[in-house]
């Protein structure tokens, strides 16, 4: 199998391969899922010209995951890697020239924006359907959820007593005075915090998660720009509790076992654990649409392992086992997920999440 560069016009994301002007060969692939070449955010998995053009904010071991969709179906992929807001704005400024056929982002407020934009087209799938619980999906079918994130509560077990914690609001339970000073979370910029908030906002109201996130700056939480330090920061005692994605605990645990870290499930008792989703929808007029469902319809379920496993997140499909690592963190409940609030409310976290102070 060969792989050959792509084009690359100035633009951060490289366009579709330039057949006029074909490359120079870059990559010579032994066997069949194992290499791709990767040049400016831009990877072709399966020959000289892809069947399926994917725009994907997901940058999590694509390559393994494509390259076996191609070796079981024999259907070719080439995808460019962005920022979610960044991919859909492009869309719209391609309209009906767009090369792409999947849009593939990982957060569920940017698959209702692109579904209400009419970005993303209806589809038809009795597989997904059954695969993708209901909540995870668009009813009218333009999108659908691949991969299950949760953000909860990591916590120094030789400085906390799990038994601490509000099992009922425990996000808000960390504005409990009890926690001044111990506190670690990612900053206001983050895509996790604002969608949390957007959560909490339409869970809450806006007056009383505006009041959550106030208790949270006045117990002197520690900003950290990523979930990695913020990890390393509970490990070492800099704080005691944080909130995280649960894969980033898994990759660390992977490499550091001894990692003095442990998971809980919040608010057990009460709404459930605040989750997002890495997703994708069929674009709208792509010429490849049947192709382009069948590949999501793969990633839902012959291929969510493939798909999931690598990053340690929770695969969508009820049928699917979760890999060993988060398997071990034990069973939980989710809050339901609310797309359209996560879409319609981000705005609104920016602001409160600034009305508060939190930086």
């Amino acid at each position: 199998m060969l792989v050959e560069s792509l084009a690359f016009d100035g633009h951060p994301h490289c366009l579709r391969r330039d057949l006029m002007h074909p490359r120079p060969l870059t990559a010579t692939l032994v066997g069949l899922t194992a290499l791709t070449s990767i040049l400016t955010g831009c990877s072709a998995i399966g020959g000289d010209s892809a069947d399926l053009q994917i725009y994907s904010a997901r940058h999590y071991d694509l390559e393994g995951a494509f390259g076996q969709f191609t070796d079981e179906t024999g259907i070719t992929v080439e995808f460019i890697t962005g920022d979610d807001a960044e991919l859909l704005e492009r869309l719209k400024a391609e309209g009906d020239d767009t090369p792409a056929d999947v849009f593939m982002t990982v957060d569920a407020g940017n698959l209702w924006n692109g579904a209400r934009q009419g970005e993303l087209a209806v589809t038809d799938s009795p597989v997904l359907d059954e695969a993708v619980p209901e909540d995870l999906r668009d009813d009218e079918g333009r999108w659908y959820g691949l991969a299950l994130r949760a953000r909860t509560v990591t916590y120094n077990p030789d400085a906390v007593d799990p038994a601490d914690f509000d099992a009922t609001e425990t996000y808000a339970g960390l504005a409990d005075p009890k926690w001044k000073g111990r506190l670690c979370m990612r900053d206001a910029t983050s895509a996790y915090t604002q969608s949390l908030v957007a959560g909490l906002i339409d869970l809450h109201g806006r007056e009383r998660a505006l009041e959550i996130v106030e208790g949270w700056v006045a117990n002197d939480v520690e900003i950290l720009s990523n979930d990695v330090l913020l990890l390393d920061a509970i490990d070492a005692g800099t704080c005691d509790v944080g909130i995280n994605n649960h894969y980033y605990l898994a990759r660390t645990l992977e490499e550091n076992p001894d990692l003095n870290v442990d998971l809980y499930w919040a608010s057990q008792e009460g709404a459930g654990t605040h989750v997002n989703i890495s997703g994708a929808g069929v674009v709208e007029g792509s010429d490849s649409a049947e192709d382009a469902q069948k590949l999501i319809e793969w990633l839902a379920t012959d291929g969510q392992n493939a798909f999931v496993d690598a990053n340690h997140e929770f695969p969508v499909n009820p049928t699917v086992e979760p890999e060993p690592v988060i398997a071990g963190f034990g069973e939980f409940t989710r809050m339901p997920l609310n797309a359209e609030a996560y879409g319609t409310l981000n705005a609104d976290a920016v602001d409160l999440l600034a009305e508060a102070g939190y930086k």
